[in-house]
């Protein structure tokens, strides 16, 4: 269940006194880009079925393997 406030999702960057405004943005951008929003609000805007969701994961982690492979021959 979700909160009504929404208040998990804000982000608090503190500015100190004299601070570039130009680093505090870089800051608010380097903490939005850990949080991963843009990509979760990205996935939730076409439903995946869990079915294709697992074949793309098993692709991926025999393509991965395959890199593995080739490096240590």
């Amino acid at each position: 269940m979700q909160k009504k406030g929404g208040d998990e999702n804000m982000l608090i960057i503190p500015v100190k006194d004299g601070e570039n405004i130009e680093r505090a943005l870089k800051r608010f951008k380097r903490k939005f880009d850990r949080t991963k929003t843009m990509r979760h609000l990205r996935d939730r805007q076409t439903f995946t079925k869990p079915s294709v969701a697992k074949r793309a994961q098993v692709q991926k982690a025999q393509y991965i393997q395959r890199l593995r492979d080739q490096d240590n021959i």
